[in-house]
């Protein structure tokens, strides 16, 4: 009787702390992880906003979060805490019913000039961490006090370079999205350089109460593993190839124990004739055992990339009715405008898929891929490159017969190869889909995307002809690692996100230029390849200071890449407007049960048109969407600096506001004290846009 008497209690406290664990992980009032949970949803159950009273919502809390400048985060919110990150990438946590700051935590040393998308959170029942990355540390902290907790790791900390090759332990390297937690694993994310110097993008877990590395996936596969045929044989060592990495995060199906992980190009992104074949397992989507990292199935969605295709996002999660009965399945966007979408267990496509021929006139050296999948449906939700006609020139534009013979002389086929004459990229580099996201209702089947339609010019330059012109080696330097973002003459491109180098030391001391050289900022990489020798001379050069004599003994880091791409130059009016025509930005309702379209309306407004008149334009957009299972969907996003809700049912306008700066960043909706709240960061500085730091919260008056 006492022995049953003892299992019976052993049994309760069991069930208890397991119920006491999914409290804290999982209520209903809670934002628990990145976008919303492990499905990457953006999805709440939350229905004291409705379409009756959003109109009334307004400014409940503000928080100062400290340093001014891009925040992407997308806070967490668990038992009435908010967690997140700021500018300078210190965690925080706040009252989340006031705003009030409870605790934060930065390295004082440092100033990671980095962006990051927020937090993790791990839970026993007794015990709960933040997990969140400081350059290429993860750092465990005490939920309730922000404290780092010293038998993690070193002294609360790992160096994300565990686990990998020991000529990969000086490369670039950060996560600025959060890990993935399963069970008592952390599933990292890496952003890496995209160069030929890049480490590999291997997939890592860690034990969550250690730090200890618990399993790794090589992207680049070794002798012996599925894949290794699609590289050359040694590619695998990272002397000349690296990332295929995961940057943008991944989703989790518990039940199943399955993590589903996109992956980005190989590097070097534009040119790869050191690297021929297909290229597994960069641009894929993986489903990995989430206990084991062996995996499951694969499908890659860019073979070869040559045109920095990489998966922009998490997938979603979500059930659909598929040929009569309903199916768990995941769905992929991408930068392409293409949502793929397959059977979560086996990773059948749910709708055809083709490979369709594609060019392969490549630069001398470059092995083309012959063929690109192309899904049947849904149709793409942002304009191919193949679609454009010099007649498709912005028509408010001063230059369009410009404009026109500049689409003439670019090459535009789809999937048309780099070349020194020039490409249309659209979508562009950044999408299509981002990094923001889409909503999606796991139960119905439908999926909200947010996309740009803004296009770029990828023009290739010849290394050796540059070598024929006798420059210093501070000059070769700024070309070869700087020039394609910040232009010949250091006045960047602000449209394109690139900020002027002009006079940058009036503006900012050595040091701190030095610094984000080594370890980047925003979403530069760190340039950890360069000697010390060659940082001083790039600093002479940006100084004004570069003489030959100063550089001629110093021999320069090799490059292996004869081709490299002039800039990353958007294909603008004179006006810095976009070059083709409506629409810039794009809100997509699609139901993934049919393939078809419920809705597509322009997002955002060229705020300079709109003062002429001229609506709909949409514009760009960076940061997703929040969905709410009463028929909500929020976003703000766009340049205009508005904060929007609509009628997700049919697209409709319900409510707007504007922020105090543009929120480039995913929303979070919860629940304290009997109150929803719907909170934004609210950074600016993207796109030209004034910075800031705020965190701010919107409610129903009482």
């Amino acid at each position: 009787m006492k022995n049953k008497l003892l299992l019976t209690s052993i049994l309760i406290v069991t069930l208890l702390s397991a119920f006491n664990r999914l409290k804290i992980v999982s209520s209903d009032e809670d934002w628990p992880s990145y976008l919303g949970g492990n499905n990457r949803n953006h999805y709440s159950t939350l229905k004291q906003i409705n379409l009756q009273n959003v109109h009334q919502l307004q400014v409940a809390w503000t928080y100062a979060s400290g340093d001014s400048g891009q925040i992407q985060a997308n806070p967490i919110i668990i038992n009435g805490i908010l967690y997140s990150v700021n500018a300078s990438v210190q965690a925080f946590a706040l009252d989340a019913s006031t705003g009030k700051e409870i605790w934060r935590f930065g390295d004082p040393l440092k100033n990671w000039a980095s962006t990051s998308r927020g937090v993790s959170y791990w839970s026993d029942g007794h015990e709960s961490r933040i997990l969140f990355t400081a350059g290429p540390n993860l750092w465990a902290l005490d939920a309730k006090t922000g404290k780092p907790i010293s038998s993690f790791g070193q002294g609360g900390k790992i160096d994300l370079h565990e686990g990998l090759p020991e000529n990969a332990k000086n490369k670039f390297l950060v996560s600025n999205t959060p890990g993935t937690i399963y069970k008592d694993l952390i599933i990292m994310p890496l952003r890496l350089s995209e160069g030929e110097d890049a480490a590999p993008g291997d997939i890592r877990a860690f034990n969550v109460k250690t730090g200890k590395l618990a399993w790794t996936f090589h992207t680049i596969p070794y002798p012996g593993e599925y894949g290794y045929s699609t590289f050359p044989k040694d590619a695998y060592q990272n002397t000349y190839v690296g990332a295929a990495n995961n940057w943008a995060g991944m989703a989790l199906d518990e039940s199943k124990g399955i993590v589903y992980v996109p992956t980005g190009s190989a590097g070097y992104d534009f040119w790869g004739g050191n690297r021929p074949g297909s290229n597994l397992f960069a641009n894929c989507l993986l489903a990995l055992d989430a206990t084991t990292g062996k995996r499951i199935w694969h499908f890659q969605t860019t073979h070869h990339d040559l045109w920095d295709r990489d998966l922009p996002a998490p997938p979603n999660l979500i059930r659909v009715k598929h040929q009569g009965k309903y199916i768990d399945a995941v769905a992929q966007i991408t930068k392409q405008g293409f949502v793929f979408l397959f059977d979560r267990s086996n990773g059948k496509p749910l709708f055809p898929i083709v490979e369709r021929k594609v060019p392969v006139n490549g630069l001398p050296g470059e092995k083309a891929w012959f063929s690109q999948p192309y899904p049947l449906k849904p149709a793409p939700y942002a304009r191919q490159s193949d679609e454009i006609s010099p007649k498709d020139v912005n028509p408010y534009a001063e230059n369009k017969a410009e404009l026109s013979q500049q689409l003439k002389a670019l090459k535009r086929a789809w999937y048309a190869p780099p070349s020194e004459k020039g490409t249309l990229i659209l979508p562009g580099f950044d999408g299509g889909g981002e990094w923001g996201g889409a909503a999606a209702d796991p139960k119905a089947g439908i999926i909200y995307i947010n996309s740009n339609e803004m296009a770029w010019i990828q023009k290739m330059e010849n290394q050796a002809n540059k070598q024929k012109h006798k420059i210093s080696l501070a000059k070769s330097l700024y070309q070869n690692n700087c020039q394609s973002c910040h232009g010949a003459n250091l006045k960047g491109n602000i449209q394109s996100g690139y900020p002027t180098l002009v006079d940058i030391f009036q503006r900012k001391d050595k040091a701190f230029v030095k610094q984000i050289i080594q370890q980047g900022k925003g979403m530069m990489p760190g340039f950890t390849q360069l000697k010390a020798t060659e940082i001083d001379a790039l600093l002479s050069f940006l100084g004004h200071e570069d003489k030959q004599e100063i550089t001629t003994n110093i021999k320069s880091t090799a490059s292996k890449i004869p081709y490299r791409m002039t800039g990353y130059n958007k294909f603008l009016d004179k006006q810095g407007k976009a070059g083709i025509s409506p629409p810039w930005g794009t809100l997509n309702a699609i139901d993934l049960n049919t393939g078809e379209y419920l809705w597509k309306i322009p997002l955002g407004e060229d705020i300079d048109l709109a003062k002429k008149g001229i609506k709909n334009t949409g514009i760009e957009n960076y940061g997703g969407p929040l969905l709410t299972e009463n028929g909500l969907l929020f976003i703000a996003a766009t340049k205009d600096a508005k904060f929007r809700a609509y009628e997700s049912k049919t697209g409709k306008l319900v409510w707007e506001t504007t922020l105090p700066a543009a929120g480039f960043a995913t929303p979070s909706t919860y629940m304290v004290k009997g109150k929803q709240f719907i909170v934004i960061a609210c950074g600016g500085t993207k796109l030209g846009t004034p910075k800031n730091n705020q965190y701010v919260a919107f409610a129903l008056p009482d």
